[in-house]
This record gives C-alpha cells, sequence and structure tokens, in this order.
C-alpha cells in the first residue's frame, strides 16, 4: 500500500530539497518559454516566410473594381481574383492553425501548472516531514531515520547512508509508532502482541526494530525431540499467554466445541481432523499430497511455502515426505507462530499482503487453504498472485485450496484474473457451497497450477 508521506528528513537535506525544488521550478520556467518558441519557429504548417515572400513580389491593386480600372483587362483581374482567393485561403488557414498552436500553448500551460503544483506539493512534504520528525520519539527516530555510512558512499548501495526498512504505512501511524517504541532500553519489551499485530495488519510491515528483550516463559522446558514433535502437543509454559484469551493449549484444543467464530478453530487438535488433512484425494476440491507429489519427478518438489497454514499440519505432512516448507501465519487470538515452532517447523509471522520474502524462481511448491479469497480486494490479491508466480521457479506448483468467492465473481473476476497471470492449469475443480443454503450462491474453487517452463 503506497503512502503519500516521505520519510522525515533532517535539515540539511531538507535545505538542500528546497534549493533543488526552486531549481526545478526555474528550469521548468525556461523549457516552456523554449518550447513555445520552437513550436511558433518550426511547425511546417504555419509559414510566415513563404507567405511574407508571396506578398512582397506581388502588387495588388488598391482600385479592384474593373470598371474603374481602365487599365485593366478581363484577363488580370481574373488572375488578380485567383491571387485574392489563394491569399484569402492562406489567411484562413493560418487563422485555423494559430487557433491549433493556441490550444497547443494552453495544454502545455496546464501541464506546466500540474508540474510545479506537484514540486511545489513535494517541497511542503518536507516542511511537514521535518515537523513530524520532532514528534518522534528518540529512540523511534534511531529506528526509521536514515544513518549515514562508518565509510562514506558506497558504490554498491549508490548512497553514503542506509535507510532501515519499515513499512511505508507505519508513517501514517505516527502516534501508534511512538507508542510501539516506548520502552526502557535493553529492558524487557512490553506484551503488546495484539497492539503491534493490529498495526501490521493495517499496513505497517515491517514493524521497526526495537531495543528491548521480549518476555520470558517461566519454567521453560526443552521442546520435544523431532519427529515426535510434529503430532505433539507442547507444554504450556512454552510460551507467553498474555495476549491470548485461552491461557492454556486444553483451552485452545476445546475451542473447536465452543460457539463463535474463531480463526482456525479446529487448528490445535492434532488428534482431529488435522491428522488426516491432505491425506486422501477424492477427486474433486480435495487434493491428496501423495497425488500431487506424483504430478513431478521423485525428489523434485523439495521447499516451498505455505500462506497461511494455521498450525503447521501442511508444512508438518510434507516433512514427513522429506520436503521443507516455510509456514506463514498471524497470531490472530492464538499463539499460532509459537505452536508451527514447537512442532520443529519453521514459521513466519507476516500477513498475505506483504511481498513474499523470497528470491524469483527459487520456490518448488507455494500452497495456501482458505486464506486467498474473495475478502481480498481484487488488485490486491492480482499482486499477490503474480508475487506468487514470481518466486515459484519454472515448473513450480502453485497449489491454491479451496478459495472461497460467489458464483457472480468465479467466472466473472477469478478465472479472468489467473488466466492473465498466465499459470498452467494441471487441475481445476469448483464446488458450491451449501452449508448456509444454495440461495447464497457460494462456491469453491481448487486448483493445481504450474508456473510454464519457458
Amino acid at each position: 500500500m503506497g503512502c503519500e508521506e516521505d520519510y522525515p528528513r533532517k535539515q540539511h537535506q531538507q535545505q538542500y530539497t528546497n534549493r533543488s525544488s526552486k531549481l526545478k521550478i526555474l528550469l521548468l520556467l525556461i523549457f516552456s518559454n523554449l518550447f513555445t518558441i520552437y513550436i511558433l519557429t518550426t511547425t511546417p504548417s504555419l509559414n510566415f516566410f513563404n507567405f511574407s515572400h508571396y506578398t512582397s513580389h506581388h502588387n495588388l491593386p488598391l482600385n479592384w473594381d474593373i470598371h474603374t480600372n481602365t487599365n485593366t483587362t478581363s484577363d488580370d483581374y481574373l488572375l488578380l481574383q485567383k491571387q485574392l482567393n489563394t491569399t484569402q485561403s492562406l489567411l484562413a488557414a493560418s487563422e485555423a492553425h494559430i487557433s491549433q498552436l493556441q490550444q497547443q500553448l494552453i495544454s502545455t500551460n496546464s501541464l506546466l501548472e500540474t508540474l510545479l503544483s506537484e514540486l511545489g506539493r513535494f517541497h511542503n512534504d518536507d516542511s511537514i516531514s521535518s515537523i513530524d520528525e520532532r514528534m518522534l520519539t528518540d529512540e523511534l527516530k534511531l529506528a526509521i531515520l536514515p544513518h549515514k555510512l562508518p565509510l562514506g558512499y558506497s558504490p554498491r548501495m549508490g548512497s553514503d547512508s542506509v535507510h532501515p526498512p519499515v513499512g511505508a504505512g507505519c508513517l501514517r501511524f505516527k502516534d501508534e509508532l511512538n507508542q510501539y517504541m516506548k520502552y526502557n532500553v535493553g529492558g524487557e519489551c512490553p506484551v503488546d502482541d495484539v497492539f503491534a499485530q493490529r498495526l501490521m495488519l493495517k499496513g505497517c510491515e515491517p514493524l521497526p526494530r526495537r531495543r528491548c528483550h521480549p518476555k520470558s516463559p517461566v519454567g521453560y522446558v526443552e521442546p520435544t525431540p523431532f519427529p515426535a514433535s510434529l503430532w505433539t502437543t507442547p507444554p504450556d509454559n512454552s510460551i507467553i499467554w498474555d495476549p491470548y484469551s485461552c491461557k492454556n493449549y486444553r483451552c485452545l484444543v476445546e475451542r473447536e466445541n465452543q460457539k463463535g467464530y474463531f480463526d482456525c478453530k479446529d487448528c490445535f487438535n492434532l488428534q482431529g481432523r488435522e491428522k488426516t488433512r491432505w491425506l486422501f484425494d477424492n477427486g474433486g476440491l480435495d487434493y491428496g499430497i501423495d497425488e500431487i507429489l506424483r504430478i513431478k519427478p521423485a525428489g523434485t518438489i523439495r521447499i516451498g511455502f505455505d500462506i497461511g497454514g494455521g498450525t503447521g499440519t501442511f508444512a508438518a505432512r510434507m516433512r514427513e515426505r522429506n520436503v521443507t516448507i516455510i509456514t506463514s501465519s498471524m497470531n490472530l487470538d492464538g499463539p499460532f507462530n509459537s505452536f508451527i515452532a514447537s512442532r520443529g517447523l519453521i514459521s513466519m509471522h507476516i500477513s498475505v499482503s506483504q511481498r513474499l520474502p523470497f528470491f524469483e524462481n527459487t520456490l518448488d511448491i507455494v500452497h495456501s487453504m482458505h486464506v486467498l479469497s474473495n475478502w481480498i480486494p481484487d488488485a490486491m490479491l492480482e499482486f499477490t498472485l503474480y508475487d506468487i508466480y514470481r518466486v515459484l521457479r519454472p515448473g513450480g506448483l502453485f497449489w491454491l485450496d479451496r478459495f472461497f468467492c460467489l458464483g457472480s465473481q468465479l467466472n466473472a473476476t477469478y478465472v479472468p484474473m489467473f488466466n492473465r497471470i498466465g499459470f498452467k492449469k494441471l487441475r481445476w475443480n469448483a464446488g458450491m457451497k451449501f452449508d448456509r443454503g444454495a440461495e447464497k450462491n457460494e462456491w469453491y474453487f481448487s486448483a493445481l497450477l504450474e508456473k510454464p517452463m519457458i
């Protein structure tokens, strides 16, 4: 998501920018005048020299009446009349072209005014940034403002300073950022996981780094050894429970029997539905892992990424088959990332809107279940799908698992979107979702897509 503000700048940078803006304005004014002169002197269809040349070589009589000019013959009159018509035609064409030039000048002036307005806006933004900088806490300034490189200019970076990574959306929430960066340096971080995650979901991603220590669980014990850890619920003292409504894993396991909505409410019960996920292929919406892996030569699906993978069961199933899967998850009233790590798997605490942190043409497989659905704005979803295409190697697989949408959206929105991106369809299954009634016209579709081998 873009941000209309730029990073705050120091005072000497602001002065440099002001001088630069004034120089740009002066250059634009000079350019506009030169452009006007160029149009008036070089346009082929308005050649004033030719017109002047014509009039200087023809002496037209002052009295055009043939009856009062006894020396003028009928042939002379016809010639003069022809010359007059030609002259009038040239004048009419000249007037039309002058009008056209006036319209071009108006357009040029309008463009110039727009450019000057934009330069003025940038100039004002620098002033605003300077004011905002004074509103930031010292710790936040250190976290997000540029730092000079100790060894000076770096040809590799093309700069003499470095900007710490921080989401552009963060600059929209300066009060929240100041609150997030309020702590004792070297001390214990506040337990503000919910607050920090809310900032991430607003678009403040990545968050700035902090110089404090996260709170550690009391009585922490070593994790369950692998591979038993894949299907073992960890001890309660392995995490900090402060941010969550449940205060132990038993509460999370039993949440699947409670009324109300919870994100992935049955994911923490490893002996329930999680135990059978992706083991069977029904030829419809549900694909089996073994059937998917058999599509490619043995051993060529090695590494991948699961977007919004809940508690990491997809990665666990793949790990049993010697495939390494990194799982992204959010801690939505549950310690999803901690739970994934306790199973001996790799978790990443990032939202679905962040650019995937992988280089292009590197992953063998990308999977997502439920997370990619019609709740994501169409443009943002298309960016995400192109990003998935980017990180997959040629011949890599994208397993889209139970994408939810309305029947009216399926063929009108999503099929054309996937066609634009250019995946090759290996499997595509759609089915109506009936649990809320057929009149809702709700659908799922699952797909196995391949990045083409070019």
